[in-house]
């Protein structure tokens, strides 16, 4: 399955950590990621991603496929700027939420209208809109939860 993993384009030593041990086990169960391309959760996950042998897809803001960080397998430019963020969502089966900014809420909006199973690892809280955002503590469980939810 592909999974898109959201996330911010600036993050903590902790949560890159926390990023790249999501990517090495979406990898590890053979699943492809797809994120924005660009820096911060997006470079950790797909780093995480590539060191487990798995394949990466970067939905790029920009007109240039040279502008994706060096672990994406498959740039796709889109010169949408942040409307790119209704894409990435938009080619994962399900959605892995990490630590972000609007942007990352937003792609949590989108996610919620494509109706993708969401799972939440330190994101927001969305539960005042109505979302179904499974909120998990570990790497594991966000895979775990996706898979899960893809089999119902």
């Amino acid at each position: 399955m592909r999974v898109s993993v959201i996330g911010g384009g600036t993050i903590t030593d902790e949560q890159a950590t926390r990023a790249e041990a999501v990517g090495r086990e979406l990898a590890a169960r053979g699943h492809t990621v797809v994120c924005g391309g660009r820096g911060g959760t997006m470079e950790a996950v797909c780093r995480g991603a590539k060191a487990a042998g798995g394949t990466t897809i970067g939905i790029l803001p920009g007109e240039r496929p040279e502008a994706a960080n060096d672990s994406v397998d498959h740039p796709i430019a889109t010169g949408l700027g942040h409307a790119r963020n209704a894409l990435v969502p938009l080619n994962g089966d399900a959605v892995i939420a990490l630590t972000g900014g609007v942007g990352t809420l937003s792609e949590i909006g989108f996610a919620g209208i494509y109706d993708r199973p969401i799972v939440g690892l330190e994101t927001h809280d969305v539960s005042d809109f109505g979302m179904a955002l499974e909120t998990v503590e570990s790497p594991e469980a966000a895979v775990d939860a996706v898979e899960s939810a893809l089999e119902r």
